[in-house]
């Protein structure tokens, strides 16, 4: 077992190495976008479609099975 502490670069290069040679290219950049940081200002845009909604509203709302909330365009 190797105990050497390696810089967060290296083991990442040598990961992404690993799995293209065994899952190929494509299926890698598949595999890698899920970590993604994504774009935009989520806190903002969720304000946007859900509004002011109180805690017991929102609960409210998913007993009686009603859904208020739009989705984004």
């Amino acid at each position: 077992m190797n105990i050497e502490t390696r810089p967060i670069s290296e083991i990442s290069r040598r990961a992404t190495h690993i799995l293209f040679r065994e899952m190929g290219i494509v299926e890698t950049i598949r595999f890698l976008n899920q970590f993604s940081i994504g774009r935009g200002d989520y806190t903002k845009e969720r304000e946007k479609w859900i509004g002011d909604i109180s805690l017991d509203d929102a609960i409210s709302q998913i007993k009686a099975g009603k859904n208020q909330i739009q989705p984004l365009d």
